[in-house]
């Protein structure tokens, strides 16, 4: 049994909870594994062996075990979050110790050190699954993007879901002014424009706009409209570490920064307008967003005094070759209500607001409320929804809508994958 060894390096003491334990004393490692915390900014506690004290072992949210004390906890309990670190990964001797240990994964540094600094990470601030992540395309200009992405985002909200709105469209006019907040204290997109590796979760949600009981990142009235692609990949990463829904507000235009985006996007939607050529240009969007996005399905919109005219919902899906999440029928009243600062979304009764219920519900029903576990599943899209469900999931070109394979998402389907080069799982 081992005491809590004081050192002359930065570590918690046992009153700051939270940060990982350090088991080891080869004091090359040791040095390593406590620059990785501080990259992490985690404070952690280091032993020789299995701690004295009763629960000390099985308190904090991550061990790490160097393998020259690993034989030293044969008689440790069983707990999650044990790491084993060594020269080799590859030495068979180092995996019988991980078995004997429990340890969830295997890891030889410097090879590992990205993957460990994000696991230190992660175990400090208490991640959970993933935020399930939409991304709203227009089909063509002035489709109504902006607006449905709006009101997803006070929709998921109003239902108590922890909610994020992530506007990628520099040139959007900016989601707080839709909101009606742009006078709102917090960041915008310009401050995060040098964001690089990871950004802390609970911290980017703290630092944004809070409207309509959700968090918002939009753009400033300045002139930079350019997103770095690295700054979009660290702060959507943050932004589904810290779980519930994050929906993101995309432009036509596939760029660097925008396949980032859809890379960590669950399911996107694309809104068609009930015209031929929409429809006409919503194919060259599509063919872009294809290239990175798997799961594409089109949200028709009708248009105002359609009475008959115009292409049907059905008919627009099977010309685009993509599943159909649904319609949205013309609101009468709802440029008025956005002129007067309502949210998108907000008139409960209104037809937006009730398909974006109908999208969460249907979400709801497979398990996915937004940060809770899963993995792609079959539900019935409800009545009026316009699209069927199947097993399979994700668009299939050249599918009928009827009939199309149309499985709803749960949070974190997509959730990044965590590789290490001369690692693995024990």
């Amino acid at each position: 049994m081992a005491e809590t060894t004081p050192s002359e390096r930065a570590v918690r003491t046992s009153e700051e909870p939270g940060g990982p334990l350090i088991i080891t004393e080869d004091e090359r490692l040791l040095d390593d594994l406590l620059r990785l915390c501080a990259a992490a900014g985690a404070l952690p506690e280091v032993a020789h062996g299995l701690p004295a004290r009763k629960g000390d072992w099985e308190a904090p949210p991550l061990v790490i075990v160097g393998d020259d004390c690993a034989p030293r906890l044969r008689g440790a309990g069983r707990r999650p979050g044990v790491i084993l670190t060594g020269g080799d990964a590859d030495d068979p001797e180092l995996w019988r110790q991980a078995v004997a240990l429990g340890a969830e994964s295997v890891l030889a540094l410097p090879d590992g050190e990205r993957w460990l600094t994000d696991r230190i990470a992660d175990a400090i601030e208490g991640v959970g699954p993933a935020a399930l992540t939409v991304g709203v395309i227009g089909g063509r200009g002035g489709a109504g993007a902006s607006t449905l992405a709006g009101a997803l985002a006070v929709t998921a909200a109003r239902t108590g879901r922890r909610t994020l709105l992530v506007d990628g469209d520099p040139l959007g006019g900016g989601l707080d002014v839709l909101l009606g907040g742009e006078k709102e204290k917090g960041l915008r997109w310009p401050a995060f424009a040098e964001s690089r590796g990871r950004v802390a979760c609970g911290a980017l949600a703290e630092s944004l706009p809070r409207l309509h009981s959700l968090r918002v990142l939009s753009w400033d009235r300045g002139s930079d409209v350019t997103i770095p692609p690295p700054a979009m990949r660290a702060v959507l990463a943050a932004a589904r570490r810290r779980g519930g829904v994050v929906v993101v507000d995309l432009p036509r235009r596939v760029d660097e920064a925008v396949a980032e985006a859809l890379a960590q996007v669950d399911m996107g939607l694309l809104i068609v307008p009930t015209e031929l050529r929409a429809v006409a240009a919503a194919q060259r969007v599509a063919s872009g967003v294809q290239k990175v996005l798997g799961d594409l399905r089109v949200v028709a919109r009708g248009a105002p005094g359609r009475h008959g005219h115009g292409l049907p919902p059905d008919d627009i899906a099977r010309l685009m070759e993509l599943p159909l999440a649904g319609e949205v029928p013309w609101e009468a009243g709802l440029l008025a209500d956005l002129a007067r600062g309502v949210p998108p979304g907000a008139q409960v009764r209104g037809s937006l607001a009730r398909f974006c219920a109908g999208f969460w519900g249907r979400v709801a029903d497979c398990g996915g409320e937004g940060g809770g576990p899963g993995s792609a599943a079959t539900a019935g899209p409800g009545p009026g929804s316009g699209a069927e469900p199947a097993p399979g999931g994700g668009p299939r070109p050249g599918a009928e809508a009827r009939g199309s394979a149309v499985s709803w998402p749960t949070a974190g389907s997509l959730a990044p994958r965590a590789a290490v080069r001369k690692g693995g799982r024990a």
